[in-house]
């Protein structure tokens, strides 16, 4: 038996094997699936737009016609969230039967994007005490448009302040699929739950992690490499792990994280006022005005000016 022979004969046992498994675990039919995904990508930038009108947008500029791009972005990028939302309201229903709740998901659908999209000044606001925080706290950074078109930190904390906006009104999977392109495109990985106050930076950027009860005041800067994680995951009965409880730290305002820090704990709480330094591992709270360094290290130095010596075997 050839190959075509083969595919003829086998692949449609095959495929049907392959459906019946994924019909046990995924509602196909209202899954937003790898299109949806995609589409909440095109739904970010659009946002991105209209936060930053005349940033994104193709020259000339002025200003009628900056308001009537926005708008039409908006009005567009509204009503695809709006889908996607009402399909995943759809999804997670307890009764998963469209007659009975097709009217209810869209109407509390488009009360999600109205709240999102009311929220959108403060947001703006917000995210603005971040620009500052960044040019503010690293003396490399020349102007604010700098900042703004090339600085991680900004990319990550726009698709965050976005995402926690729709966590917190109950939305299932879209923050989380938000959160994630954030980390894909800047390699900082902040949970979509954690709360982060006013004028946040993050220096650099690459191989942060921020957990999904953290909580985190104003004017807190972290470094490189910084995770504010769990200690620990309980378990239920049956060995699962137990949802819903706090696990990550609280950081308090004004507070520095040097790079390589771990910081772990729901019960863990870091002083406002504090600096804690590079590659500390921590599980305890500390006070305010706290100074926390690991102990000097004294590494060899070696300045011989002899020339290596190749040995021959």
């Amino acid at each position: 038996m050839n190959l075509n022979e083969w595919l003829n004969e086998k692949v449609p046992a095959i495929t049907s094997s392959l459906n019946d498994i994924n019909k046990q675990y995924i509602d196909i039919e209202n899954s937003i699936g790898f299109v949806g995904r995609d589409e909440i990508y095109k739904i970010l930038d659009k946002f991105h737009e209209v936060l930053f009108p005349g940033i994104y947008t193709t020259p000339p500029i002025d200003e009628i016609r900056i308001n009537i791009v926005s708008s039409n972005k908006l009005r567009e990028a509204a009503l695809d969230l709006r889908d996607i939302i009402e399909k995943v309201l759809i999804y997670n229903m307890e009764d998963s039967n469209p007659a009975n709740c097709e009217t209810y998901c869209r109407e509390q659908a488009d009360q999600i994007v109205m709240n999102l999209i009311a929220r959108f000044p403060t947001v703006r606001k917000v995210l603005q005490t971040d620009i500052q925080a960044a040019y503010n706290g690293d003396p490399a950074a020349l102007s604010t448009e700098e900042i703004l078109l090339s600085y991680p930190s900004i990319v990550a904390m726009f698709i965050h302040r976005i995402a926690h906006e729709l966590y917190e009104m109950g939305v299932q999977i879209v923050p989380r699929i938000m959160s994630e392109h954030a980390h894909r495109l800047t390699g900082i990985d902040i949970h979509p739950g954690a709360t982060i106050g006013e004028s946040f930076f993050i220096d650099h950027g690459t191989g942060v992690v921020i957990g999904e009860t953290c909580t985190i005041g104003r004017n807190v800067k972290v470094y490189q490499g910084v995770t504010l994680g769990a200690l620990s995951f309980p378990l239920d009965a049956n060995g699962n792990p137990i949802k819903g409880i706090k696990r990550h730290p609280n950081i308090e305002d004004n507070v520095v994280i040097y790079a390589g820090a771990t910081i772990l704990g729901g019960d863990t709480t870091i002083g406002h006022d504090s600096v804690l330094g590079s590659n500390i591992w921590l599980t305890h709270s500390v006070p305010p005005y706290s100074r926390v360094y690991n102990s000097q290290p004294s590494p060899n130095i070696s300045n011989s000016q002899m020339k290596n010596i190749e040995y021959h075997i």
